[in-house]
């Protein structure tokens, strides 16, 4: 599945330059991953359809959302590893400000590369961890990061709205949730090229 292709499968019409950001992002991503280690994918095709394909599988619900009908959204990702999906997100939507919390300074440089590289002006890097973090945002998105428990106990001082990605629907995590938080949406997601259970879930504060 190459990267063209797949923005077509999801029914995505991006910026002219989004495309080539995208691909110059996977190649330094392809490049740092040989020494820092950044990823547990080597395969640049791999790479197109678990992250690139994978982060954008959620723009088109999260462009639907009532958040994304305000000027010029502020999203934070939370534990973003290589920038995923916020740098993805932030190269599709450069009106959106995004802002990447990250602990792990290798990956938090990557990311600084990938900005001053890729001219990524809407995003903005902060290495540290995310209850520390105190600014306020609309929305908070967080891929792989951390059980839903752990998701709003860590970042729910950020937003009053929390968007988790998860692999299969996760029933058990959904029942541990606090009495404050609830899940107000699931949306099941197809990653093209992608034979497995994908899920975007909405979380708001009560």
């Amino acid at each position: 599945m190459n990267l063209k292709t797949g923005i077509a499968a999801l029914g995505l019409s991006l910026p002219a330059e989004a495309e080539e950001k995208l691909t110059a992002y996977l190649g330094l991503l392809a490049k740092w991953n040989k020494t820092f280690n950044l990823t547990a994918i080597r395969d640049p095709a791999e790479m197109v359809t678990h992250h690139l394909l994978d982060s954008l599988s959620a723009l088109p619900i999260l462009q639907k959302s009532a958040l994304a009908g305000r000027h010029a959204l502020r999203l934070a990702d939370v534990g973003s590893g290589a920038g995923l999906p916020g740098l993805v997100l932030a190269m599709a939507r450069p009106d959106w400000q995004v802002t990447s919390v990250e602990t792990v300074e290798k990956k938090a440089a990557f990311q600084r590369q990938a900005k001053i590289e890729l001219g990524l002006t809407n995003v903005s890097i902060h290495c540290g961890r995310v209850e520390a973090f105190t600014e306020g945002f609309d929305g908070v998105i967080s891929r792989a990061f951390a059980s839903l428990a752990d998701f709003v106990a860590l970042a729910g001082h950020l937003s009053t709205t929390l968007w988790a990605m998860k692999g299969a629907y996760p029933a058990d995590e959904i029942a541990a949730l606090p009495d404050n938080w609830r899940v107000v949406a699931s949306h099941p997601l197809v990653v093209p090229g992608l034979d497995a259970e994908r899920h975007l879930l909405q979380l708001e504060k009560n």
